[in-house]
């Protein structure tokens, strides 16, 4: 039996009973081939064949940990994280965020954008769906975030003063590790705005390192996803 959400995409797809569709979880990277085999106006049965693992992750665990934008810009960066392969979306509550929320409207901002990487990760055919986690205040993540062995935390810099801001391909590797697990990496960018010349010392005694993505100031949403694709562009030259 379909959940209702894959089921109304079945009927809005107009399959019949006897067509085929592929079906993920969502959790453990496997797909399943199956066809729809019953439908009713309430519900739709399927038959399940034999699952097959497919590898269509990034080969480094990405976590983005980022104040919020505001609007619809967080919608929309959430929907292309997911295409880029983000493992995992941190909203932040930055100095200088313009998105406040706390309480019911925080956790409903939650649902709402858990949804949208839901939908980005079965449109491109990822088997795996980025969490997305309740927003925090950034001092207190920092101070919660642990140092997992493997896993190299960046922090995105555009202060021309701030040294030393190192070479993003002198600190992130793009391979995996030799145990064939999947090595983690955390990047924190900043709101509109940036992060305040504090906030990212404080990250950087939390263990973090200051990297450039080059000259131009880009937007606190495109920044994280400009990192995302050059890890997918550098991973697949490096598979070649």
């Amino acid at each position: 039996m379909l959940p209702d959400a894959a089921a109304r995409h079945v009927r809005v797809l107009r399959l019949q009973p006897g067509s085929p569709l592929v079906l993920f979880n969502g959790d453990d990277g496997a797909e399943w081939s199956a066809s729809v085999s019953r439908m009713t106006k309430a519900e739709v049965e399927v038959h399940l064949e034999a699952p097959h693992a497919v590898v269509r992750e990034l080969s480094c665990a990405v976590t983005l940990a980022l104040g919020a934008p505001a609007n619809d810009r967080m919608d929309a960066f959430v929907e292309k994280a997911c295409e880029l392969g983000a493992a995992a979306i941190q909203p932040l509550l930055c100095e200088r965020s313009v998105l406040r929320l706390s309480g019911e409207r925080a956790e409903a901002k939650r649902r709402h954008w858990s949804g949208i990487a839901s939908s980005a990760s079965e449109q491109c055919g990822r088997t795996r769906i980025a969490s997305v986690a309740a927003m925090r205040e950034l001092h207190d993540w920092l101070d919660g975030t642990a140092t997992v062995d493997g896993q190299r935390s960046v922090v995105l810099s555009f202060a021309a003063d701030a040294a030393p801001v190192a070479s993003l391909a002198d600190v992130v590797s793009p391979a995996a590790s030799g145990n064939g697990k999947r090595p983690g990496l955390v990047v924190l960018s900043g709101p509109e705005g940036g992060l305040t010349a504090a906030e990212e010392a404080a990250a950087v005694e939390h263990g973090f390192i200051r990297v450039g993505l080059g000259p131009r100031v880009l937007r606190a949403d495109t920044a994280p996803l400009a990192l995302l694709a050059w890890l997918g562009l550098t991973a697949a030259r490096v598979s070649t």
